[in-house]
């Protein structure tokens, strides 16, 4: 992965990128609903659930069947906003955490985030998905042994709450931004844009993040 490029920093996009597309739209996305439903019966006024509903639009959680019937509109458009996604990443934890959920990575991810953890190179997530479900992501992967929580390896996380749409150059700046600020609390120099690297499966976000300095590549 990106082998032959010379950056001081990497931003990584998951789906598509360090793992299937298949595994977020036909594992993640119908575990959820599925459980949104056992949710919807048991749980629609607990104080656990209660933070994720009211999030919502008031017009769509008058009751559980027009909550449900958001959410999995939301889905079928693959809307990416911030109530959804958080609602999402609540419903996979318990899916992570029985082990019916593992996130199946691509053989080349492992050996370069290892690579560049030990090269001193911040590695830096940002999907569209929470930054919650990020880290239960890469908590829960299909690597061997101690392997198989890979978020020690990760410098920063960013999903459309802290940076911004991923199709919108400003939103990469507010990653360096945010990664520099970082850095400087822990006694480190500043990355300048241009030494990031960008990898995604997605042209239009290469395109935006080359908009806004970066150096990028389609995976």
């Amino acid at each position: 992965m990106a082998d032959s490029l010379d950056f001081d920093g990497v931003v990584l996009d998951i789906e598509g990128t360090v793992c299937p597309i298949s595994f977020v739209k036909d594992v993640l996305f119908p575990y959820a609903l599925t459980s949104l439903d056992t949710l919807l019966t048991t749980s629609w006024n607990s104080p656990t659930f209660t933070p994720y509903r009211d999030a919502f639009p008031a017009e769509h959680r008058t009751s559980p069947s027009t909550f449900r019937a958001h959410v999995h509109d939301l889905v079928a458009r693959d809307v990416k906003i911030a109530y959804l996604k958080n609602l999402q990443g609540h419903l996979w934890l318990s899916g992570y955490t029985s082990g019916v959920l593992t996130c199946p990575l691509f053989p080349d991810v492992l050996p370069a985030l290892k690579h560049w953890h030990a090269s001193k190179i911040p590695i830096v997530i940002y999907s569209s998905g929470s930054v919650a479900a990020q880290k239960l992501l890469f908590q829960y992967t299909n690597g061997e042994g101690g392997d198989k929580d890979l978020r020690g390896l990760v410098a920063g996380w960013f999903d459309t709450v802290n940076a911004g749409l991923k199709g919108e150059s400003g939103s990469y700046g507010r990653i360096v931004e945010g990664m520099n600020g970082f850095r400087r609390e822990n006694g480190e120099g500043d990355i300048g844009v241009a030494r990031w690297l960008f990898c995604s499966d997605r042209v239009e976000e290469v395109d935006a993040a080359r908009e806004a300095g970066m150096q990028a590549v389609v995976v």
